[in-house]
């Protein structure tokens, strides 16, 4: 093993343990009560991450210890094995929150969605990586949407749609691997379609879309554009901005719904549904430039925000660390996620890339996501942030996800 440690990108292990501490920082800060209690108190929420933490670093050395070609080996197997534990948990599951999320032992709770993420990483890897060409087909495009899909489909009626909706993090992958780019306005233009119908209503929203598609016609006209494509599109559109109304109403649930009109600004909650999100934003406003120190803020200490020690752990990083300390955190963020792309780009086979390319596309989501919520932005979807929210299942899953990639990168020369 001496060798191979030699081959380890340091970099990115650097930028592990310090997220993974500072997290372990903000949630100490978070869940501490009013009498103070050891560090490794394992009735606390801290001391149960301190020990997540240890046990974090037991997996690092058994990922690092396995041949890195075993992983694209038995990437289908552990793919089967995952869907099988997300299947499972309509007959076993337990129910927390009201999501039957959870594998239950004695007083341990294991999430399978958090390893699901992993596992269907290394099956689109090995998928791609097997038909040796990039994705242009529409049959291997098929079939790399099922490899994604079905994961997704086990995971939204737990319900827990935040989860599902981080498997389009894969697009990043098939982007790179060849997907064409229509994919992509396609779908950035539903969520747009969707959100402008919300505000503005379906006649106008369709107005807007036969301006702009005609405008599209009238300006590449020399350059002979698809006009069919063009003219689907602006259909689409259309049938989409007067469908949304009936999925708002019909396919949504009154939570989700609520959240979204706070965030467009069409209701104002801060005492019921948006509370959370409300004390969030009051939270990380306080804190100013450079907080008011570590187990100091008075929004943290009081318990204001619910739940702070997982999805909104972001905002005692705001409270107690300031503007500083919240800059830093997205500048480490974005050092791992920009590392992660020069490890992708040297690698020397397409498993490899794909696979680090799903591990980026993930990580940037859940980034992305969880600190929208935070601050107001994204309505609140139930994402962790990575390495800083409460949780052995997802501290784990992440960890497992990142260090494959690193165990690849290491033996990138002897596939």
């Amino acid at each position: 093993m001496a060798r191979s440690t030699a081959g380890f990108d340091w970099l990115t292990i650097f930028i592990y343990v310090i997220l993974v501490f500072f997290g372990w920082a903000n949630i100490y800060s978070a869940s501490l009560g009013d009498a103070a209690s050891s560090y490794f108190d394992l009735d606390q929420v801290y001391g149960k991450q301190g020990l997540w933490i240890v046990l974090s670093f037991l997996l690092i050395i058994i990922v690092l210890s396995i041949e890195a070609k075993f992983y694209q080996r038995f990437s289908s197997v552990i793919y089967i094995i995952s869907l099988l534990s997300l299947a499972g948990l309509y007959v076993f599951g337990k129910t927390i929150s009201g999501a039957t999320s959870w594998y239950s032992f004695g007083g341990l709770s294991i999430q399978p969605s958090e390893f699901a993420k992993m596992a269907t990483a290394l099956a689109l890897a090995k998928y791609l990586s097997d038909i040796q060409t990039n994705i242009g087909k529409l049959s291997h495009q098929f079939k790399a949407f099922i490899i994604i899909a079905l994961p997704a489909l086990l995971i939204v009626p737990q319900p827990d749609p935040g989860s599902a909706l981080v498997y389009a993090a894969f697009f990043f992958p098939l982007y790179r691997e060849g997907l064409s780019a229509l994919y992509l306005i396609i779908g950035f233009s539903g969520v747009a379609v969707f959100i402008l119908t919300l505000l503005a209503g379906p006649v106008w929203v369709s107005i807007g879309a036969v301006i702009l598609g005609l405008a599209l016609i009238f300006m590449k006209k020399r350059r002979r554009p698809n006009r069919f494509i063009i003219t689907s599109l602006m259909a689409l559109a259309i049938g989409l901005s007067f469908s949304v109304n009936y999925i708002f109403e019909n396919i949504f649930e009154q939570r989700h719904r609520d959240r979204f009109n706070i965030v467009l600004g069409k209701e104002v909650d801060s005492r019921g549904i948006g509370y959370n999100t409300n004390q969030s934003e009051i939270a990380i406003g306080s804190g100013g430039w450079l907080g008011k120190g570590w187990t100091e803020g008075t929004q943290t200490k009081g318990h204001f925000v619910p739940e702070q020690h997982t999805d909104y752990i972001f905002s005692t990083v705001g409270e107690e660390w300031g503007f500083v300390g919240s800059a830093l955190v997205v500048i480490l963020f974005v050092m791992l996620l920009l590392r992660l792309i020069v490890l992708a780009e040297r690698q020397k086979t397409q498993f490899n890339r794909i696979y680090g390319y799903s591990v980026i596309g993930i990580m940037f989501i859940h980034f992305l996501v969880n600190i929208g919520m935070v601050i107001g932005v994204f309505p609140t979807v139930g994402i962790p942030l990575p390495f800083f929210s409460y949780g052995g299942s997802g501290l784990w899953g992440f960890t497992v996800l990142l260090f494959i990639f690193i165990k690849l990168d290491s033996e990138r020369m002897s596939f």
